[in-house]
């Protein structure tokens, strides 16, 4: 089909064949078990013969409800576990339970007409089928990936980067409350199975008896769109707001908050906090602003600044500071050295992370 350059390169150098670990289902799925009851599910990026989401399903038909199972994978025919018989025919599989529990792993499973991308349209027929998508995309299109699953009204269930939250189309679909984190994973890194000729330059990387390959990836997150009840658990804050240890941002009119957790108790303004702030959203108590980048947020002024690295000039220059919310810098406080010199002033300036923009609502 035409437009699947991406997904071919991100097979052909193996950066998004990762397996997720069945303990990883079960703890996100548990949440919504009630979810499930007559629905059709669909696993659009899974080889069954390999897929533990199609295993989670498969065991569990019965106990969840399920209408119908489907899966599709992208050009992956393997008739064993990992075999090395690569063949460019895609499979999928329609369940509808009644199979041996035992046997999962021996399901037949028939071919696709085209590769299995999931923009095909024979995968876009099994799409509007579904009620529910649950799966593992590739994370190097997760922008398109998620916008098919709008477009088609779908709920959803998947798996990604954290710094996702941070592209402008999903930040946009979290601030209007179309989608927000899943329940289980809040912090740290995920284990996931890889190909066996996957390469393990990584730290982290591993080897198991059988041969099996894994690696760990550093902010793994849940995305979805369907409600759970921790999600509405309110943050419980202590701090008191004080303007020497909250300073404001000097091309916005917010203060910084590093972490979460000190998020201050009496301060309704407008609020910088870290991208992690997601893990703890609930939308009873805070209301999402903006994005601290271009084109989220309306920057009140535009200073040309000298970029210094490790505090010293290099000569080159920027307005605004790349399109970011910054500081000005404490020699005292910051750990960092400055990152920026206004050219007419020569003030310094502290650069600031990713920061979502936030307010609480007045619970009074």
């Amino acid at each position: 089909m035409a437009g699947n350059s991406g997904l071919k390169e991100a097979n052909k150098n193996k950066k998004d064949e990762f397996y997720t670990q069945l303990t990883d289902i079960e703890k996100e799925l548990k949440h919504y078990k009630d979810k499930f009851k007559n629905k059709v599910v669909y696993c659009n990026c899974d080889d069954p013969k390999i897929s533990n989401f199609f295993k989670y399903f498969y065991l569990n038909f019965e106990t969840l409800g399920l209408k119908k199972l489907i899966t599709t994978c992208y050009k992956n025919n393997n008739e064993n576990l990992f075999s090395k018989n690569d063949s460019e025919k895609a499979v999928y599989i329609e369940y509808y339970g009644g199979g041996d529990l035992d046997k999962y792993d021996q399901v037949k499973v028939k071919k696709l007409k085209g590769d299995g991308d999931f923009r095909s349209l024979e995968c876009m027929e099994f799409l509007k089928e579904a009620d529910i998508v649950v799966t593992n995309p590739p994370f190097s299109l997760f922008r398109e990936y998620v916008a098919q699953l709008i477009e088609y009204k779908k709920q959803f269930i998947i798996l990604g980067n954290q710094n996702a939250s941070s592209y402008k189309e999903i930040f946009y679909l979290i601030k209007n409350k179309k989608l927000w984190l899943g329940a289980s994973i809040k912090s740290g890194d995920r284990e996931f199975q890889v190909p066996l000729d996957y390469p393990l330059n990584a730290s982290g990387s591993r080897v198991d008896n059988n041969g099996n390959k894994f690696i760990r990836v550093k902010g793994i997150r849940w995305f979805t769109n369907i409600d759970y009840k921790q999600r509405h658990d309110k943050l419980i804050l202590y701090k008191k707001y004080n303007s020497d240890e909250y300073p404001s941002y000097v091309n916005f009119d917010a203060i910084n908050v590093d972490e979460t957790k000190n998020i201050p108790v009496d301060y309704y303004g407008v609020i910088g906090v870290p991208i992690t702030f997601l893990d703890k959203y609930c939308p009873e108590q805070f209301e999402i602003v903006g994005l601290g980048i271009v084109g989220s947020c309306e920057f009140k002024n535009n200073k040309k600044m000298e970029i210094l690295k490790k505090g010293m000039p290099t000569g080159k220059y920027t307005y605004n500071a790349k399109g970011t919310l910054y500081r000005k810098y404490n020699p005292k406080k910051d750990k960092k050295p400055a990152a920026f010199k206004d050219c007419e002033t020569g003030e310094l300036y502290s650069s600031i992370y990713a920061r979502i923009l936030i307010r609480r609502k007045d619970e009074n």
